[in-house]
Order: structure tokens, then C-alpha cells, then sequence
């Protein structure tokens, strides 16, 4: 029996309650704008504190937090590229993000993890390429990894989570719609 499903939600990945959430990070891991802001406001002045040694952070490579006041006990900073156009890896570099937050959630016996939307703000990723790039690697690695029970792709507008609707339908890809709190 199969247990590991994907999920879609719209909410706020500040009040994810699973074992890991995934911030969109800068590479000097110092909070900013948008999701990163968001959660490092959320988490406290304690997560800056256990970022700095871990910086800087490469585009497509993770580091592991605690989530100190998130209801999520860990955070994986996932360093997503800066759109270029396409012509600079950054499809690859994306896709890298993903795989590696399910491996390593995977590899510390975490069993739920929320991931956002990486690269699509104040990184100008296509959002619709993005989101392909996102469900197809996470449901590629999940069903390649132990462990990993549920998926969680957190959008903030309902634009977005009607456009990751869309594209799961398109790339064939079976999401489990959430109205909000728990699995």
C-alpha cells in the first residue's frame, strides 16, 4: 500500500504543521523579502543567529534549521536561482532545490514537508515552469525515497493555487486539494 501523497493548499507556510517547512532563501540565508522574510519573522531572531555560520549557501544546494517558533520543528533553506532568461542552468538549478529538500527530509526520517513556490517572486522564475519543475521532481523523488508520507505545495494567492491545479492536471500529476489545517 501506498501511502506517500501530494498535497495543495492555499495558507500560510508559517503555520504548517509538519515535520519540515522549506524557505526560499537567499544565499547568505539572512531572511529578506516575501516567503523568506515571512519565515524568519515567524521563526524568531534565533533562526539569523543559526543561519550565519551555514552561509553563504549555493544556488540549488540546502541547509537544515531548527524552526524554533514555527510549528514545524525544522526549516530546509533551499537557495533557488535567479530567472536569467533560461539560458543560465537555472531549470537544473530549480529542480535541484526540490530533490534535494525531499533527500535530505528523507535521509533525517522527516515524513511531511511544505515546500513554496522557490523562485517565483523577487527571483522572476516563471511561475507555470516553475511549478512543472516543482511537482514533477518532488513526485519523481518521493516515490524514489523511504520515508516521505506527504508533500505539501503551500501557495499564498488563490491565482497561484488555481495555476498549480492547472499544471499537476497537465504533467499528470495527482494532488490531494486541502482546505486548510492538518493531514
Amino acid at each position: 500500500m501506498n501511502h506517500k501523497k501530494m498535497y495543495l493548499l492555499l495558507g500560510d507556510i508559517t503555520t504548517e504543521v509538519v515535520d519540515v517547512i522549506v524557505n526560499a532563501a537567499n544565499e547568505q540565508l539572512a531572511g529578506g523579502g516575501g516567503v523568506d522574510g515571512a519565515i524568519h519573522r515567524s521563526a524568531g531572531p534565533e533562526l539569523l543567529e543559526a543561519c550565519r555560520p551555514l552561509a553563504p549557501c549555493p544556488t540549488g544546494d540546502v541547509r537544515v534549521t531548527e524552526g524554533y517558533q514555527l510549528a514545524a520543528s525544522h526549516i530546509i533553506h533551499a537557495v533557488g536561482p535567479v530567472w536569467r532568461g533560461g539560458t543560465s542552468n537555472e531549470d537544473a538549478l530549480l529542480q535541484s532545490c526540490y530533490e534535494q529538500a525531499l533527500r535530505t527530509a528523507s535521509e533525517r526520517g522527516w515524513r511531511s514537508i511544505s515546500f513554496p513556490s522557490i523562485s517565483t517572486g523577487a527571483y522572476r522564475f516563471p511561475f507555470d515552469r516553475a511549478a512543472a519543475i516543482a511537482l514533477t521532481t518532488s513526485d519523481r523523488i518521493q516515490q524514489e525515497v523511504d520515508g516521505i508520507e506527504a508533500v505539501r505545495f503551500v501557495c499564498f494567492s488563490e491565482h497561484d493555487f488555481v495555476r498549480y491545479q492547472r499544471i499537476a492536471s497537465k504533467e499528470n500529476i495527482s494532488l490531494e486539494i486541502l482546505t486548510g489545517g492538518t493531514i
